[in-house]
């Protein structure tokens, strides 16, 4: 008989700073750091702040205003820029100048939008209970938030632009922003229900469950601009992912250089509370006809390209690279039973 666990054992799970009795999945919200950067350039691209032939100079230091003047983390990194780079090369090498100047372009308005389109910043309706809504950086969500400063500023539109600010979303946000791209940006509900029967046979319907589960998490359906992205757009966006695991020069290049089926990702590092940084990977497969999404986050764990080795091992779990042949024995053997 199953008694449960003690009361000083309930206490230390509850009272441990790691929350390990949270689903974090669904119940956190994460600021997506670099991992955001396709959003910023689907944004630029729709809007034509920037174009397909657009080559943004890095030159390390973004100068543009005096107050606020940030730099590409290559620059902290190696005291240079990227140099010149068009949109999938800037996701390709994670170029935070190339964002910060595409941002700066076209605004905080159509990068919000873009955001929203893409399920970012509002609960996905997944059947589970407690979702966290995230939030989209915008005037509108720091003027809720930060009511002791809610004016908005340049520099609130350059953080925008690379994932942090007031961007904050739970990882399967990231999951349905991460399939939108690779399934030709189409929306979709994430689910965890395939079928309910009835006791006749018959199905329930898929808007009969969603309203249902709706009411009993207390879920409002958002209304959302709808977008005709162009799949031109999105094929530049996806070059630069695969390029990330597929190109020498990608941020998780050393992970996938020797995997057996093509990837598409980003990683990325989120600043959080102090002076910790959260990683991420976010990534699709295979690159030619996705079958999977797949986003990994680690909590205070450093650069994103050490998540990309778990997400790694997740899709060759799911391929079935790591099952080893076996071969049946087919030959027949006589086999008397005697029953007393």
């Amino acid at each position: 008989m199953w008694a449960g666990i003690s009361t000083e054992n309930w206490n230390n799970y509850n009272n441990n700073t790691a929350h390990p009795l949270v689903n974090k999945a669904v119940q956190n919200s994460y600021s997506p750091g670099s991992t955001f950067k396709m959003v910023t350039a689907i944004a630029g691209l729709q809007s034509g702040a920037i174009n397909l032939n657009t080559v943004i100079n890095d030159t390390g230091r973004y100068t543009k205003y005096r107050d606020f003047q940030p730099v590409c983390w290559y620059y902290t990194d190696y005291h240079r820029g990227h140099g010149r780079l068009n949109v999938s090369g800037a996701i390709e090498k994670s170029c935070n100048y190339f964002f910060y100047e595409t941002a700066d372009r076209m605004g905080i308005d159509t990068l919000a939008k873009t955001a929203k389109y893409f399920g970012l910043g509002s609960k996905t309706g997944v059947e589970l209970p407690s979702e966290a809504n995230g939030s989209v950086a915008s005037p509108e969500t720091k003027s809720q938030l930060h009511s002791n400063d809610p004016s908005w500023y340049a520099a609130d539109t350059l953080q925008a632009a690379i994932g942090q600010n007031d961007n904050s979303f739970s990882p399967v946000q990231m999951a349905r922003y991460i399939s939108m791209l690779s399934n030709g940006g189409n929306r979709i509900e994430p689910t965890i229900v395939k079928t309910v029967r009835k006791s006749d046979g018959s199905e329930v319907s898929r808007e009969e469950i969603e309203s249902f589960v709706n009411q009993k998490l207390g879920i409002e359906e958002e209304q959302v601009e709808e977008m005709d992205i162009n799949q031109d757009y999105l094929d530049a966006v996806l070059a630069g992912m695969e390029s990330v695991t597929q190109d020498s020069s990608g941020t998780a290049y050393v992970r996938f250089k020797d995997f057996d089926i093509s990837v598409g990702g980003k990683t990325g590092s989120a600043e959080a509370a102090g002076d910790k940084v959260n990683a991420w990977f976010v990534g699709f497969a295979p690159f030619e006809n996705p079958e999977i999404a797949i986003v990994v986050i680690v909590e205070n764990g450093g650069h994103g390209n050490y998540t990309a080795e778990v997400v790694r091992d997740i899709m060759e779990e799911y391929f079935g690279m790591n099952v080893e042949t076996i071969e049946e024995d087919m030959t027949a053997k006589p086999y008397v039973q005697i029953m007393n």
